[in-house]
C-alpha cells in the first residue's frame, strides 16, 4: 500500500500548479492532504475530476483557512472527523479512516503563531491529540501522518540554533510534544529508516529557501510499533513542487 500526505496549502491553487499530473504519477492508493483551506463544497468540486477516489473532507469553520481531505482507492470501513473536544474541533484539523488493520489519522497539527501567540494552546492539543490516538491504538494499529508543525531534532531543519525557542515549530515546548509521541511507542517511520539523512517536507516562500535548501521537515508518518516491520520505505518527494510543502510517501506492506 502506498499512502501518501501533502500540505497543499490552498487546494484550489494547487491545482492550477499540475496537481493532478502529480497525484496520477504518484499513485498512492490513499492519499492525505492538509491546509486545504476551502470549504467542504469547494473541496469536493476542485478534486471531483480523481474519479478512482473516494474522497471526504473537513473543513474549518473559518473560510479559507486550515482544513483536510482524505482521498481513498480503498473503501474505509468508517470515517470520522475530529476528535471529540471543542476546544479543537473548529478546524478541519483531524480526519480518521478506519480499515480492515488499521486506522489511518489525517491531521494538520495547529501552528503556535509568528509570535508563539498559540504554543500554550499548542501545548494542550498536542496532550489531546496524543491521548486520541492511544485510544485508537487500543482497537487497531495507527498511522498518524500529517503536517506536525515541528521539527523534532537539529538535523530536521536548517538554522537549528537561530530558530531554537524564537520560531514556532522549534521550541522546546514543541519538541517535548514530539518527544512524548515517540515515547508512547509512535515510531518516526522517515528517522527509523534513516537515523542521519538530512531531508526537508517544508521551505518557506521567502528568501529563496527550496532553491538554497533552507528548510525544515515537520511533515511525518508516526507508526504504531507493530506496524515498523512492515514498513517498505518512506520518501520524501522533494522533487515535486506545488506548494511550500513536499508530499511524503510510505510503502507499507499491510
Amino acid at each position: 500500500m502506498n499512502i501518501i500526505s501533502w500540505n497543499v496549502n490552498g487546494i484550489r491553487a494547487a491545482v492550477k500548479k499540475d496537481f493532478f499530473e502529480k497525484i496520477e504519477e504518484m499513485s498512492p492508493d490513499i492519499l492525505c492532504l492538509q491546509e486545504t483551506k476551502a470549504q467542504d463544497d469547494q473541496v469536493a468540486t476542485t478534486l471531483s475530476p480523481l474519479k478512482k477516489y473516494q474522497i471526504a473532507y473537513n473543513s474549518a469553520d473559518r473560510k479559507g483557512y486550515s482544513g483536510t481531505a482524505l482521498l481513498s482507492k480503498i473503501k474505509p470501513l468508517d470515517l470520522v472527523h475530529d476528535i471529540g473536544i471543542a476546544d479543537h474541533d473548529l478546524e478541519g484539523r483531524v480526519q480518521c479512516a478506519e480499515y480492515e488493520d488499521f486506522y489511518l489519522v489525517n491531521v494538520y497539527v495547529p501552528n503556535s503563531g509568528q509570535k508563539l501567540e498559540r504554543l500554550e494552546y499548542r501545548k494542550q492539543w498536542d496532550a489531546d491529540f496524543l491521548n486520541y490516538l492511544k485510544n485508537l491504538e487500543k482497537t487497531k494499529p495507527v498511522i498518524a501522518c500529517g503536517d506536525f508543525n515541528v521539527a523534532h531534532r537539529a538535523i530536521d531543519l536548517k538554522n537549528d540554533k537561530s530558530n531554537y525557542n524564537k520560531t514556532a515549530g522549534y521550541t522546546q515546548i514543541e519538541i517535548d510534544g514530539m518527544d512524548n509521541f515517540i515515547n508512547s511507542g509512535f515510531v518516526d517511520s522517515f528517522r527509523h529508516l534513516y537515523p542521519d539523512t538530512v531531508a526537508y517536507t517544508y521551505w518557506s516562500y521567502r528568501f529563496k529557501a527550496r532553491e538554497r535548501n533552507t528548510g525544515w521537515r515537520i511533515d511525518y508518518f508516526l507508526v504504531s510499533e507493530i506496524l515498523v516491520e512492515k514498513i517498505k520505505d518512506v520518501t520524501i518527494l522533494s522533487d515535486v513542487y506545488g506548494s511550500d510543502h513536499c508530499p511524503i510517501s510510505l510503502e507499507i506492506d499491510i
